[in-house]
């Protein structure tokens, strides 16, 4: 029988690691919960690491035992190397000791440990072990350092000098190259360079571009480490096209038989790029919205374009069968699951204020969850003005009176056709990952039978679908002013949206770009207005309230009442900072004593309430 899916959810109050599809109801707790701060899974799903103030604590995921205690306080960040020997640590620096340490799961020690002024989420790890752990290196001023990781103790085995290296990535599996960046310095453009490894200690790489336009890049190597993808990224556009800096994206072949741009089909960023897990294709989605996305094969020829979208998202599931094209962020959160197999749509859905989003190890479900705090409010209008009212409320109301909070927290998990599984609701959720599995422990399964016509197939970079929504459009419609047509099919042509037959004019089109910065500004300034105005009627109406209540202050029982009000709400501030604080702040003992007169405090405001 084959091992069912977990995940696990971190909460203000601790992690639970949960049973995953297929359940009935909600799923199961399957070890206590755990207080933490952050955890990771290993590769190969066996392992997890839950830090906390104290350190970091190993379990054993199949029996849920302790294997390993870490007693390092302070730790921000750690990971385990690919076979799960070695667990990697990072901790704030300071002068006295080195801050960045690998120890030996297995016995606890220390193998190694180097000092690291910044952390960054981009590089980390800092050290990076080839999937077969045969080889370690990290990356220095001028210089990239190569480690036998079944002997620390040897320190440097190889280097690789190169004057300006920012960014150098081993290619994995197999570790046979390595590839290196610098980017632009004194009037010189920016390069990557790919080395053999046997070879690299004479100097001379096996493949090279140089490209202008680029203050760091990502390197992405594919399985089988035959093909390298660069995403040269610079700071400005100076053609003034994106607020965000340019992005380009090249391609090298690790035996020099390729080097050059991949040829994108639309202008504009690039908004994510991904190797498929069989290494032999990877998929683009670039351009301005509604944004483009490409199926490319190991020699960068197209394969495939895809009808435009509101996307910015790439989702491979892990055997290369299925992937899914999102648009997160700042946008909607619309999903299109596709079979990669005869490149035909299964489905689609939305997932709003998504922040992760993956797919389990078996790959026939994706988990979408919105987390909190780096999410506090969704961007729809309806959402935002009742975050208004609940702000001004909860600043005016007593604590009795006020309405109940909003939850935007949430995970989502859809079956790979895009329909809805499970979904449960948090007043915060900090972390939802997959338990993962090793490679080839779950079979590659193909999408179950479906009824003619259910499946749709795109040809020609068309989409042919027959939902609820054509099949209206399809009817006679009501009269549409022409003003209104147009604004219709801009927001069409922005987001990727379904529009009527009716062709958008081309001065619409033309003006467009000039338009929208306009539109910007304006909508910016109508919100600011619309806000305040929001606000100072609210506030006039609590101010009449307050001042009913106001006229009777000669009444003993409302004085006590407003005074009780006031203690809940120093009550609410004191649990609000303990919640926000992520497990980081401690209360003192005049707080920790009213937190304890709570309920007698609430009991005498009911039976004043009661008495009124």
């Amino acid at each position: 029988m084959t091992t069912p899916l977990s995940f696990f959810v971190r909460e203000p109050d601790g992690l639970s690691l949960l049973s995953g599809p297929p359940f009935n109801g909600e799923p199961a707790a399957q070890i206590p919960k755990i207080p933490c701060v952050s955890a990771v899974f290993s590769s190969d799903g066996t392992m997890l690491a839950v830090t906390s103030e104290k350190g970091v604590t190993i379990y054993d995921t199949r029996e849920g035992s302790v294997i390993q205690s870490v007693n390092v306080a302070g730790v921000k960040a750690a990971a385990f190397s690919p076979k799960g020997t070695f667990l990697q640590t990072f901790e704030p620096p300071t002068q006295a000791q080195k801050n960045v340490t690998l120890w030996n799961v297995a016995s606890g020690a220390v193998v190694f440990q180097q000092s690291q002024k910044t952390f960054s989420k981009e590089v980390w790890p800092i050290i990076q072990f080839s999937n077969d752990e045969s080889v370690a290196c990290r990356t220095v001023t001028n210089e990239v350092h190569f480690f036998d990781p079944m002997d620390f103790a040897k320190g440097i085995v190889e280097r690789l000098r190169l004057p300006g290296v920012s960014t150098a990535r081993l290619a994995a599996s197999p570790a046979t190259h390595v590839a290196a960046y610098v980017p632009e310095m004194k009037g010189s453009p920016a390069s990557v360079k790919i080395y053999e490894r046997r070879k690299m200690s004479q100097g001379d790489e096996v493949a090279r571009r140089s490209f202008y336009k680029s203050s760091s890049a990502q390197l992405l190597w594919n399985i089988g480490s035959t093909g390298l993808l660069v995403l040269a990224q610079s700071d400005v556009d100076k053609s003034n096209q994106s607020y965000y800096g340019e992005a380009r994206l090249h391609y090298l072949r690790s035996d020099g038989s390729y080097e050059g741009l991949v040829p994108l089909s639309k202008d504009g960023p690039v908004h994510d790029v991904q190797w498929s897990p069989t290494g032999r294709e990877f998929l683009a989605v670039y351009g301005f919205m509604p944004s483009r996305a490409t199926l490319y094969d190991d020699r960068c020829r197209v394969i495939h374009n895809f009808k435009s979208g509101p996307y910015n998202t790439i989702r491979w599931n892990p055997h290369g069968r299925f992937f899914c094209l999102a648009g997160f962020g700042t946008l909607p959160g619309d999903m299109a699951f596709w079979d990669r197999t005869d490149l035909s749509c299964l489905g689609s859905t939305r997932a709003e204020c998504t922040v992760t989003c993956e797919w389990s190890s078996d790959g026939r479900y994706i988990l979408a969850a919105t987390t909190a705090p780096r999410l506090r409010v969704d961007n729809g209008s309806q959402k935002h003005l009742q975050i208004v009212l609940y702000v001004v409320l909860d600043v005016f109301m007593p604590p009795c009176a006020r309405p109940m909070k909003l939850k935007f927290a949430s995970i989502k998990i859809f079956k790979y056709n895009g329909s809805l599984y499970y979904e449960k609701k948090y007043d915060k959720l900090f972390q939802a990952e997959w338990r993962p599995a090793a490679v080839g422990f779950y079979e590659d399964r193909p999408a179950s039978p479906q009824v003619s016509g259910e499946k749709n197939k795109e040809k020609g970079g068309k989409t042919e679908l027959l939902t609820e929504k054509s099949a209206a459009a399809a009817k006679t419609t009501a009269y549409m002013a022409p003003h209104a047509k147009a604004a219709a099919a801009v927001r069409a042509q922005l987001l990727g949206e379904e529009t009527s037959s009716s062709a958008v004019s081309k001065s619409a089109l033309k003006n467009k770009k000039r338009r929208e910065k306009q539109k910007e500004k304006k909508d910016a300034e109508d919100a600011t207005v619309a806000l305040t105005e929001d606000i100072s009627t609210l506030g006039n109406q609590m101010g009449a309230l307050s001042a009913t209540v106001d006229s009777n202050t000669g009444d003993e029982t409302t004085k006590r009442l407003r005074a009780l009000y006031k203690k809940i709400r120093q009550i609410e501030e004191i649990k609000q900072k303990v919640s926000d604080g992520d497990g980081n702040y401690s209360t003192n003992p005049a707080q920790r004593e009213k937190l304890q007169q709570e309920s007698a405090i609430r009991e005498e405001i009911r039976a004043l309430e009661a008495q009124n």
